[in-house]
């Protein structure tokens, strides 16, 4: 007698479930975690601890570099250095102020916001998202949906906070299922976060954060804020085109048709679909003359011979004032750009509202600076007490022993920081943790800050839309119930991991063509490898 067959839909309801366990478990594993501020400051009390142990037991390395070279012991030795003597005691107690104060991300990402947000509060980002949006061909919704979410990245708030409501909304305006709307920006918004036309804020914030761990290699290291900006201006085209596929071949076709029964009865409530205004389309018009206008000074002060800004000492355009302070004009243009917006769209009249538009700014980043003051304790202590130096060397000479030095090496980098980012959902509390190990270890085998970088971000970026501790999910979450009453967490990443297969896949791909087949520099003046000494 042969047993009966489990019907088809009995298989996809057990794969379903086992699915659902295993983002539970994710989801769980992520919320057995502390706050990234409780995680920072304890990081920073395990080092102090360790340093003490290690220093104890003489834990120590052969110092890589040359004899004489700069920072090199005299019997060519890295030590363990403990914190928990006298000396190490009144390091911290001395030191601690100017750890912070000293950050190399903290002053940049404060002078860029103070730019971005004139141009946020006047409404000029807000306005420049809907008029991409709502203007596209309806074949072309999607397209411009996710591009529109990549580049909203420049201030990113713009991105969550209008386009994801957005995209529900104008899907459900043409009939779309609402959710592939809001799954396509939130595809642009967080799963392409790095890619870019433009320097946006995280791009010194990450810059610096690599310079600091390349410092500990290599003290006279720079990272530019410019450091991966030829690659992400291209990864924006791949990941459009990525993203715009997966959303109308794979998410929206599983979701199907539409139920408006399966709302909560608010839908639409939140999103402005209205076309801009006259004076919306004023404002643009003349933040379109300042941007011109910018690019223009821009231009004078590097291309010319005489231009102000070049290497006073060769001429050089590339290791020049320019683009060592490129934080300054990432807020000269957004300030030119939102005032220009705001004087003509009648939102900002005096400059009395230009500088409450920069108080706000910097008033949304209180959580921010204070997760910086651990941080930059933690790195402090990570390169004080050597371990930084012996991790990079040990695990440096342990890539040289097993051969894992070729470019492959960062298909698996750039996995590794897609699951830590699981976790740590935060670019620069994860890049803050695992940047003085993996900066160091790379740039041992011989690879630049620049290339790891821009591989990093790879990681970082593509799992943000499936781990419940990205700062939004829970906002995207609330928004997305509006639209299907009883959905929850697993569905709201199991919509989402399509992007993340397909973004983690093809972008990495993408990058080792890039990098090592082309050989094409990741940024301006942005080298692929490093010359190292193992």
């Amino acid at each position: 007698m042969t047993e009966n067959p489990i019907p088809a839909h009995e298989h996809a309801r057990a794969k379903r479930n086992a699915f659902s366990r295993f983002l539970s478990g994710v989801e769980w594993l992520g919320n057995l975690l502390p706050h990234p501020v409780t995680l920072f400051a304890l990081l920073a009390l395990g080092i102090v601890l360790l340093s003490g142990l290690f220093a104890a037991m003489g834990v120590a390395v052969v110092d890589p570099r040359p004899a004489g070279a700069n920072g090199v012991a005299a019997d060519g030795m890295i030590r363990a250095v403990s914190l928990m003597d006298g000396d190490g005691v009144r390091r911290i107690f001395t030191g601690m102020v100017d750890n912070f104060t000293g950050f190399a991300p903290l002053g940049v990402v404060l002078v860029a916001m103070l730019g971005v947000g004139v141009a946020e509060h006047s409404g000029m980002l807000g306005a420049a998202v809907r008029g991409l949006v709502l203007r596209a061909p309806p074949k072309l919704v999607t397209v411009a949906i996710v591009f529109a979410g990549i580049i909203s990245n420049t201030a990113s708030e713009v991105g969550y906070v209008v386009l994801i409501p957005l995209g529900g909304a104008i899907y459900y305006a043409l009939g779309r299922h609402p959710l592939a709307g809001m799954a396509a920006a939130f595809a642009g918004v967080s799963g392409g976060y790095s890619a870019n036309l433009l320097i946006g804020t995280v791009d010194p914030l990450l810059a610096g954060i690599t310079e600091e761990a390349a410092q500990l290699i290599d003290p006279e290291y720079t990272v530019l804020a410019t450091a991966n900006w030829y690659f992400m201006f291209v990864s924006t085209f791949l990941i459009t085109a990525i993203g715009s596929w997966v959303s109308l071949k794979i998410v929206e076709p599983q979701l199907g048709t539409y139920d408006p029964e399966k709302s909560d009865g608010t839908i639409l409530e939140s999103a402005n679909m209205e076309p801009l205004t006259d004076k919306e389309r004023k404002g643009l018009k003349w933040a379109g003359v300042a941007f011109v206008a910018v690019l223009g000074l821009m231009a004078l002060t590097l291309v010319p011979e005489w231009g102000i800004l070049r290497n006073p000492e060769d001429g050089d355009r590339m290791d020049s004032p320019f683009f060592d302070g490129f934080v300054m004009w990432i807020f000269i243009f957004f300030v030119a750009i939102g005032y220009a917006y705001g004087r003509a769209a009648g939102t900002m009249k005096t400059d009395r509202d230009v500088i409450d538009a920069m108080a706000k700014a910097l008033s949304s980043l209180g959580l921010y600076i204070v997760l910086v003051f651990f941080a930059a304790q933690f790195v402090a202590f990570f390169g004080w007490t050597n371990l930084g130096a012996i991790t990079a060397v040990t695990g440096a000479q342990f890539l040289v022993d097993t051969g894992l030095t070729g470019p492959m090496v960062f298909f698996a980098f750039i996995l590794i920081c897609a699951i830590i980012n699981l976790s740590l959902g935060s670019a620069s509390a994860q890049w803050a943790v695992t940047a003085p190990i993996f900066v160091p270890m790379l740039m041992l085998i011989g690879y630049a800050p620049e290339a790891i970088q821009a591989a990093y971000r790879i990681g970082d970026s593509t799992t943000n839309i499936i781990t419940p501790m990205m700062s939004y999910f829970g906002l995207i979450l609330a928004w997305a119930t509006r639209y299907q009453k009883d959905l929850g967490v697993g569905t709201l990443i199991a919509m989402m991991l399509p992007y993340t297969l397909f973004f983690l896949t093809f972008w990495s791909v993408f990058f080792y063509l890039w990098t090592f087949v082309f050989g094409l520099p990741v940024g301006p003046g942005s080298p692929t490898y490093y010359e190292a000494v193992l």
